[in-house]
């Protein structure tokens, strides 16, 4: 759009020329927000200063270091109104070891000052969040031409205890054990006790 163009992709969208000076420096600007963006991520690790040494429309032509040097690439896909295309991050390994000890350093801080202000907010952002309760009582397996083979009047054993504690699971685990009961004409689940799984 800033070039005249209508800003929807057409059949010719994929540019296959030079891109003009003009193309360059609003790439540039893209490119200075996504520097600023990588530096802000790193600053949880160390000061990491990114900037742009130079332009290249053929990658293949780039030599930075050896061809047998290893590379941690990140591949991210950016989606540009109804267009999408892929930016690769690629950082020498030798700067992640360097930087090794940074994020042993940065995990172990994080881990030992994390203060009650911190779990407050924690709780206070999973506190509107929803979970699923189900009381279940657990029986045996039936078989499917059993099942389909019932009629009105047959009986089924679950060999089940009327005194044995059901069980209360949140979210598919189990952590509570109690009884069914009432509170007023509503359905409700007494707990009894925590459940602690054997060792």
């Amino acid at each position: 759009m800033l070039l005249g163009g209508s800003g929807k992709p057409t059949a010719s969208s994929r540019v296959t020329r030079e891109i003009t000076e003009i193309e360059q420096s609003i790439v540039e600007v893209v490119v200075r927000i996504i520097l600023h963006d990588l530096r802000e991520s790193w600053r949880q690790v160390t000061n990491v200063s990114f900037s742009i040494e130079s332009h290249e429309t053929e990658p293949s032509l780039l030599q930075f270091m050896a061809p047998n040097e290893a590379v941690v690439a990140i591949s991210l896909e950016i989606r540009v109104g109804e267009m999408t295309g892929m930016m690769n991050i690629g950082i020498p390994s030798i700067i992640i070891k360097m930087l090794r000890q940074k994020f042993d350093q940065g995990w172990s801080n994080r881990r030992s000052e994390a203060s009650e202000a911190d779990q407050r907010r924690v709780l206070r952002l999973v506190k509107p969040g929803s979970i699923q309760i189900d009381a279940r009582l657990q029986g045996p397996t039936l078989k499917v031409e059993d099942l389909l083979a019932l009629q009105e009047g047959d009986v089924l054993a679950f060999d089940f205890s009327t005194e044995k504690p059901l069980n209360l699971l949140v979210n598919g685990r189990l952590k509570f054990q109690g009884q069914v009961a009432a509170q007023g004409k509503k359905k409700a689940f007494l707990i009894r006790s925590l459940y602690i799984p054997s060792e």
